[in-house]
């Protein structure tokens, strides 16, 4: 397995969650590769409420990271449609 990076963060409520599997059975998609992990922490309520904070993780070797983006932003959507989802580029 390549060594792994963190690519892309975003946060999520409480009220807004979505399980590791899940999460990253969708980065795996985006990327178009299994070898990719998640992690989620616990974040305070610093934006009104507590929720969790995602980082995706995969090797820095990807091929374009903007279609990446595009990609793991739209099937977020998909699945989460009522969340408003910003992700940071960590690269």
């Amino acid at each position: 397995m390549r060594e792994q990076v963190a690519m892309f963060r975003f946060r999520l409520a409480d009220s807004q969650t979505i399980g590791p599997s899940e999460l990253r059975r969708l980065w795996a998609e985006a990327c178009g590769t299994e070898n990719v992990s998640v992690t989620r922490v616990e974040s305070g309520s610093g934006y009104g409420e507590r929720g969790h904070i995602y980082s995706l993780w995969a090797s820095r070797h990807q091929r374009d990271i903007r279609l990446i983006e595009l990609e793991i932003e739209r099937l977020l959507r998909g699945l989460l449609p009522a969340v408003t989802i910003k992700l940071t580029h960590l690269r």
